[in-house]
């Protein structure tokens, strides 16, 4: 097979399949934008985007419903002396998280239950 074999043969073919990958390339592009406006029209007509805590505009009382109480929970101070006593502080509210979140059968029937995930009843 000659090269003016493959150029007539190539110019036989029709036009759509001398540019197939360009044709495929643009048409799964548009193909994956109309999703993702599909899918943002969904997250925003089934109320998921008012329980997304992460955007800027979200309504502050509402974010305080949401919060979750954490009177229990003492954390470490990221300042401070590092000496014996304040390495024995830090050890003691280890442990007592270390035991709380080992202290869960992973492989139980209540492992999603709102008392393993610390989830409170909203009030």
């Amino acid at each position: 097979m000659t090269e003016e074999d493959l150029i007539n043969e190539a110019k036989k073919e029709p036009r759509w399949g001398q540019h197939r990958y360009l044709i495929m390339v643009s048409s799964s592009v548009l193909a994956a934008f109309i999703l993702v406006i599909i899918s943002m029209y969904i997250y925003n007509n089934s109320g998921a985007a008012q329980l997304d805590l992460s955007r800027p505009g979200y309504d502050a009382s509402v974010r305080q419903q949401a919060s979750q109480s954490t009177d229990d929970f003492m954390s470490y101070p990221d300042s401070g002396e590092l000496d014996q006593p304040a390495l024995d502080d830090f050890k003691r509210l280890y442990d007592k998280q270390s035991k709380q979140a080992t202290g869960i059968d992973a492989f139980g029937d209540d492992v999603l239950s709102d008392e393993s995930l610390q989830i409170e009843a909203a009030k």
